[in-house]
């Protein structure tokens, strides 16, 4: 008798930046449970230290990944954040701006271009993240963060158009509110009128679990989105309804 494996992503190799956080923990895990090989990157603890502003070392890791798997199949773009940034624009500092625009913007276009030639011969998939803040206001960041967000959009749209004719897909999550440690110590801190206000705009009435965001980025690196790409998919419960 044949076993066949069903596993989604069974043999692939999976590179996440800003995988040591919340997120990319359990984002690690829903990939591994679906069979796949996954790397990280992280200064705070990934499988590799490296910061995504510095684009040689970049370059290097995926080198490495795709010479010790034989292929990189998948890129998750999870580093960025407000990085503890001041919201408002007259509090924000020159080099605030700057770094919260290298990690979110450059981290992002630089982990792109270093996995892309692996990308190619694979025919694989880019997910990067964008956020709820990039697309409409949000009481939890700032301006600056919501810049960067919103230029995720962008770089997505126009890399998915550059090599899509590689075969290789290139799309976004949005995500809502997911509380992870540090968005929720930052949620916690608003007035209880803001939070119920923002509890208030979500269709689901809920706030989310983290293990929500896993599927919407699986399906986004899989088989099932093949014909897919140059996609930011918002998922909020229902608070940002684009048109």
């Amino acid at each position: 008798m044949t076993v066949v494996n069903s596993k989604r992503f069974d043999g692939r190799a999976v590179l996440i930046t800003g995988g040591a956080g919340g997120i990319g923990r359990v984002l690690r895990a829903g990939f591994e449970a679906e069979g796949a090989i996954v790397a990280t990157v992280d200064p705070a603890g990934g499988d590799y230290p490296v910061d995504v502003t510095d684009p040689a070392a970049l370059e290097l890791v995926c080198a490495e990944v795709a010479d010790r798997y034989g292929r990189l199949d998948v890129l998750v773009c999870l580093a960025g954040g407000s990085l503890g940034t001041p919201p408002g624009i007259a509090e924000v500092s020159s080099s605030d701006v700057d770094r919260v625009l290298d990690v979110n913007v450059k981290g992002t276009l630089y982990a792109c271009r270093a996995a892309l030639p692996y990308l190619r011969e694979s025919k694989g998939a880019v997910v990067a993240c964008g956020s709820i803040g990039g697309r409409q206001p949000s009481p939890v960041t700032g301006v600056v963060y919501a810049a960067a967000k919103a230029a995720i959009g962008g770089l997505v749209r126009k890399l998915a158009r550059e090599v899509g004719p590689d075969g290789v897909r290139v799309n976004a999550v949005a995500p809502g509110l997911f509380l992870t440690d540090r968005v929720g110590a930052m949620f916690e801190a608003l007035p209880e009128e803001e939070k119920a206000a923002v509890r208030g705009e979500i269709a689901l009435g809920r706030m989310p679990e983290l293990r929500e965001l896993v599927e919407p980025v699986l399906f986004l690196a899989g088989e099932a989105s093949s014909y897919v790409t140059g996609v930011t998919l918002d998922v909020n419960g229902g608070r940002f309804m684009p048109l």
